[in-house]
């Protein structure tokens, strides 16, 4: 038995002691938002009923299946799909406020699209025309995308390694065996895209449907944070696979494109999101619940002008990189209408992202840990499972090394070093 067939040995067995992974409703044509004005307000919505029960569901870790098929319903799923397909083609500005929006509310919830987006970006830049025409309707329709992710370093040594591989069976139709991890959004989507290699070991993005047979997503995602997100175990056991069905990445390897800055783009509006709901649950508490310190000389903690110096500031830092999050997107506005993307554009956009990838990183780590030096002891108790904040903050903030982000900014302006350009750049 080979390598890769003891591994999905191992994880199909695995799985057998889980409660088995449940199917997402078949898709349902979704509302159509006509307009960006539009999206912002069904985000804000959508966030104030998320929020309502976004404690309890990360202390339960229920999976949000009822309130993921509501953000579909919304149609908020579909506003990237370009015009020229019947999409709104809302703005990357736009969909980083989306992003943030829902994420201040509940950031497990807010990142399970986060996938869905960028592979909408990936068929934009890689995608045969049939393929975009084929999968942007399917948006359009109600379906919904998570991606099957890097595998774990026991199988990978590193991120970009794809261990899925695409074969010939006795008939020889085309098929898929491999496992990943890290799979957000594949236990509610319809279609599950990943990397694979081909017959002639190039780099392929597989698309296969969520019920195909042989797709076993597992349910083994056991993070101290980001929860319910289920980002845990795909195995593909010889899955059936149409030649339409897979994307040809190496003829674009050497080509341009926003597909790593747009990605990036959303992980930053995740942390952005992260710190606006530290810090408004922070303010809160110290405004309802916490007690004045003793030598405060005030009647509430809030008069307390020690805390009042440390909001302000505070306050600071989290609209800050909320702002620098703004401009990055629309300097991706601004490069996605150019006739093409070069590499001096795509070089433009990562360094723009990373910049506001850093605040976003820092914001959320200082507003979510600030929130109980604010709050007081109290607002420790299990019972108001604020610890979730910072729990969520350090989880998501570690999907790629916010050093990095320093250092390619500094040899970026130091030496003139363009980015690598892959899907965390």
């Amino acid at each position: 038995m080979s390598k890769l067939e003891n591994s999905q040995a191992r994880l199909t067995a695995a799985s057998s002691t889980l409660e088995p992974a449940r199917l997402p409703l078949p898709p349902r044509a979704p509302h159509r938002i006509a307009s960006e004005a539009q999206a912002l307000e069904v985000a804000a919505r959508l966030a104030a009923s998320f929020r309502q029960t976004a404690a309890q569901r990360d202390r339960e870790r229920r999976l949000p299946w009822d309130e993921i098929e509501s953000y579909t319903a919304s149609g908020l799923g579909a506003i990237t799909i370009p015009r020229a397909y019947g999409g709104l083609e809302a703005s990357y500005e736009t969909l980083a406020q989306v992003f943030a929006t829902l994420c201040a509310a509940d950031p497990s919830l807010g990142q399970i699209p986060q996938n869905h987006f960028a592979l909408i970006q990936n068929l934009r830049d890689t995608g045969s025309a049939a393929q975009q025409a084929r999968w942007f309707r399917a948006v359009l329709d109600g379906h919904r995308f998570g991606n099957a992710g890097p595998e774990r370093k026991a199988r990978a040594a590193h991120l970009h390694q794809a261990t899925a591989r695409l074969h010939r069976d006795a008939q020889g139709g085309l098929r898929v065996s491999g496992t990943r991890f890290y799979s957000t959004g594949a236990i509610f989507a319809h279609w599950i895209p990943f990397r694979a290699v081909d017959e002639a070991e190039r780099p392929v993005q597989v698309w296969v449907r969520r019920d195909a047979p042989g797709v076993h997503v597992i349910d083994d995602w056991r993070s101290f944070g980001q929860r319910t997100t289920a980002s845990g175990s795909v195995v593909f056991d010889a899955v059936a696979v149409a030649p339409d069905d897979v994307v040809a990445l190496w003829r674009h390897a050497d080509t341009p494109n926003l597909s790593g800055p747009v990605s990036q783009l959303i992980q930053a509006a995740i942390d952005a999101g992260i710190a606006q709901g530290a810090l408004a649950d922070g303010l809160a508490f110290v405004r309802e619940k916490s007690r004045p310190w003793i030598d405060a000389g005030v009647s509430r903690a809030a008069l307390d002008p020690h805390l009042i110096q440390e909001v302000g500031q505070l306050q600071v830092e989290v609209e800050a990189a909320y702002a620098v999050l703004l401009e990055s997107a629309r300097t991706l506005d601004e490069l996605a209408a150019l006739a093409a993307v070069d590499a001096a554009a795509a070089a433009r956009a990562s360094v723009a992202v990373a910049e506001a990838k850093i605040l976003t990183t820092e914001a959320a780590l200082a507003a979510s840990e600030q929130l109980f030096a604010l709050a007081g002891s109290s607002a420790t108790r299990a019972a108001h499972n604020l610890d979730r904040h910072w729990r969520n903050a350090r989880v998501h903030t570690l999907h790629d090394p916010v050093r990095w982000k320093y250092h390619l900014l500094g040899n970026y302006l130091l030496n003139g070093v363009l980015p690598r350009r892959h899907q965390w750049n």
